[in-house]
């Protein structure tokens, strides 16, 4: 069952019977027609001034226009054939990402001979190799993609020097184009003209529209209106970087740093009636949002910026928000604008016994609260991308048409019952498979999950699918085979090895260390000596399982040395994060 909590601009066919043109408060919606469509969980929503998409788990999505030439259509399914994995929309283009990796996009900086027809934009990239994508985000006329191989490509408008060239010599392209290499995420917005992109080693990078100072490089440059070439961002709050999203004339970047309190806070600059600062002129480079509403023993989960509005979601289960509010979009029962953060009124929500279930979506004028519980497990989502990236594998299949899927070998071995015979039957099978067909099987090697009902029944008899992921990643972890792990951590005169992948997978430290293509990538490292053996044996045990092993006796000394060691190793803190299971464990 779905829960969205809906307002801001009323473009629903439903809600508009009523003649409300503005919701200034949030209210439960339900905006679809039948049962079977009602049942769908949703997955994701993005919106913008030109339309509000919803994905659904089960791999659909449906449209809503919010233009007006569009609006008195009912919501249509959208056409792809592949299973949909996330979808991004800016103005007047949208993008969708499918669980197979490519991109299918349309628009008119995208496709100026046919502007509303979806067309495989991943497709076009020249690298052939490069053409697997891991994520996709849009700007105001243009999209970005990040490939499996940590490559940044944009396509559609330059106007702005978002793509990072000079407009004079590149004003569009309908191909993608490559923008930098070693690229970990993309930021971007729904109605931005500027981007972000940061690479392994935590650097960050900016170009597009900066009018107001949105790109945070600081005063001394903030009569250039636009960058037209990516330009490291100096003075960047110390800490992990999180999240960015850009709103027209503002960037808000959120930060988490274990030794501050609260240990993520929010990051501001641009335009200032946007920023959240409560300034009277723009902001240059990134400053803290400072408000009591943000408490020390309260925690960020998820905020969402649209083209002047931004709003954050705490565990606490606070909604807060700033910035423009014509269309009731804030939430706060007016269309009053906000300078700073206030809190919104949330009516009872039906699922708020996990609120890290819940999620924020903002559009032009639009805004969404909604619930989508992970479909799998953390270490489900890390195994999925990481068999799409392609530095360590180590073993390659030939599909029917000769294309070549990378895989990792010490995975597949324990995914497929410890039997190299299986490896070998897999190949097999994947020779005689389409490239569609083999990534579904690859996912359901990786996942646990039957994704294919009839393709996995044609691979039921060499994989294992009885097992739990966590439990494959302990046999790994207690697996007598040292050669098969390939990096050693030094620490107190004792040796411990792991697999690379591994330490990629749950470690910004070594995803850093391994990914770069300055970095020394030695396969040696000497690590904190401040950690006891048994608080190392928890970082250990949690990498491969998510799990704090029962025999271990938690104490509060224990708990003060995990909360270095997080921040020392940068672990990739998901729900449930080792700080919670740590708590929980030492409460109980």
């Amino acid at each position: 069952m779905n829960e969205i909590l809906f307002f801001g601009q009323n473009i629903f066919l439903k809600l508009n019977q009523t003649q409300i043109p503005k919701i200034p408060k949030p209210i439960q919606i339900e905006i679809f027609e039948n049962e079977n469509e009602n049942e769908k969980q949703i997955k994701q929503i993005s919106s913008s001034d030109f339309s509000i998409i919803f994905v659904f788990k089960n791999g659909k999505a449906t449209e809503f226009f919010t233009d007006q030439e569009y609006s008195n259509q009912n919501p249509s399914e959208i056409q792809i054939e592949e299973n949909i994995q996330k979808v991004t929309v800016g103005f007047e283009n949208e993008a969708i990402l499918t669980k197979e990796g490519n991109v299918f996009a349309k628009g008119a900086a995208i496709n100026s001979e046919n502007p509303k027809e979806f067309i495989n934009i991943s497709s076009l990239i020249e690298d052939k190799n490069d053409r697997t994508i891991e994520d996709i985000v849009s700007g105001i006329h243009s999209i970005y993609l990040l490939t499996s191989n940590q490559n940044a490509y944009g396509i559609g408008s330059n106007y702005s020097n978002q793509l990072g060239f000079d407009s004079e010599r590149l004003k569009k392209t309908e191909k993608p184009i490559l923008m930098m290499r070693n690229v970990s995420k993309i930021f971007s917005g729904n109605g931005s003209k500027h981007v972000f992109l940061l690479n392994s080693n935590q650097e960050l990078f900016g170009c597009g529209n900066n009018e107001y100072g949105q790109l945070g490089l600081g005063e001394s440059i903030n009569e250039e209106t636009t960058i037209n070439k990516l330009t490291k961002i100096q003075n960047i709050p110390k800490g992990k970087i999180i999240d960015i999203q850009c709103g027209m004339f503002h960037s808000i970047m959120l930060i988490e740093n274990e030794n501050q309190n609260p240990k993520r806070k929010l990051y501001s600059c641009g335009n200032s009636r946007y920023n959240g600062l409560d300034r009277y002129r723009n902001t240059y480079e990134f400053i803290e949002i400072k408000s009591s509403l943000f408490e020390n023993d309260d925690i960020i989960l998820d905020f969402s910026v649209g083209d002047y509005h931004t709003l954050i979601l705490t565990r606490k289960g606070k909604l807060i928000g700033f910035g423009g509010n014509y269309h009731g979009q804030l939430g706060i029962g007016n269309t009053k604008f906000q300078s700073i953060p206030i809190q919104i009124e949330l009516p009872k929500l039906r699922f708020n016994e996990n609120i890290s279930n819940y999620h924020l979506s903002c559009g032009y004028s639009t805004s969404f609260l909604y619930y989508s519980p992970s479909p799998f497990s953390n270490l489900e989502e890390d195994l999925i991308k990481l068999f799409r990236r392609k530095e360590f594998c180590d073993i390659s299949f030939k599909t029917e048409n000769g294309s070549i899927i990378e895989a990792h070998k010490l995975i597949l071995k324990y995914r497929l019952n410890q039997n190299e015979n299986q490896i070998e039957k897999l190949q097999e099978i994947i020779s005689n498979k389409s490239i569609k067909d083999s990534n579904q099987i690859f996912e359901m090697i990786y996942s646990n999950r039957i994704i294919n009902p009839k393709l996995y029944s044609e691979i039921k008899e060499i994989i294992n699918l009885n097992e739990k992921i966590e439990e494959t990643m302990k046999r790994i972890y207690l697996n007598e085979n040292e050669n098969e792990k390939d990096f050693i951590i030094e620490r107190k005169e004792k040796q411990y090895k792991f697999p690379k992948l591994i330490l990629i997978m749950r470690s910004e430290l070594y995803r850093g260390m391994f990914l770069s293509v300055t970095n020394d990538t030695s396969n040696k490292v000497t690590d904190y000596s401040e950690l006891s053996n048994k608080s190392f044996q928890i970082f250990e045990y949690w990498i491969y399982s998510n799990q704090i092993k029962n025999e271990i006796q938690i104490t509060q000394e224990i708990i003060d040395e995990i909360q270095i060691g997080i921040d020392y190793f940068q672990l990739n803190q998901t729900n449930p994060n080792l700080f919670d299971l740590l708590i929980n464990k030492f409460n109980n």
